[in-house]
C-alpha cells in the first residue's frame, strides 16, 4: 500500500505545481489545508489566506514550478515530502528564480491529501550544482 500512496502523493505534488503555474488560486487552495503555513526561504511565515490573496491580486505569479528528487515518508494519515524545488515568477513586480529544498507535511483530510506545512530553504548556487 505504501507504494500506491507514495505515487498518489507524488501525483498530488506535481498537480499542485501545475496549479501554481496556472496561477489559479482556487486550484492552488485545494491542495492546502485551511491551517496551512508556509515558512519562506527568508524565514518569513505566511498562511493560506495571505498566500492565495497574493496570487489572486497578481502580486505573486509563477511561470515555472518544478519539483525534483521527491522523497516521501508515510506515517499513517500523515506524510512528509522533501524535494528540490525550482520556482520562477514575479513577486510584486520583481522577477525571482530560486533553487530550494522544500519540505511539506501532508495530512489526509476527508480522503484527500492536504498540505499543512511548507518549509523552504534556499540553496546556495554552488550547493545546488553539486547536490
Amino acid at each position: 500500500m505504501d507504494d500506491r500512496v507514495t505515487q498518489e502523493l507524488i501525483r498530488v505534488s506535481h498537480d499542485w505545481d501545475r496549479s501554481m503555474v496556472a496561477n489559479d488560486p482556487d486550484a492552488i487552495g485545494r491542495y492546502m489545508a485551511d491551517e496551512w503555513v508556509i515558512i519562506g526561504s527568508d524565514g518569513s511565515v505566511g498562511d493560506k489566506n495571505g498566500f492565495l490573496a497574493l496570487v489572486r491580486s497578481g502580486d505573486l505569479s509563477h511561470d515555472v514550478m518544478e519539483t525534483y528528487d521527491l522523497n516521501v515518508r508515510i506515517y499513517g494519515e500523515t506524510a512528509v515530502l522533501s524535494a528540490r524545488g525550482m520556482p520562477e515568477g514575479k513577486y510584486r513586480g520583481q522577477r525571482f528564480h530560486e533553487i530550494e529544498r522544500v519540505s511539506c507535511v501532508f495530512v489526509r483530510q476527508s480522503g484527500q491529501w492536504r498540505c499543512v506545512l511548507t518549509h523552504l530553504s534556499r540553496l546556495a548556487q554552488d550547493m545546488a550544482s553539486h547536490d
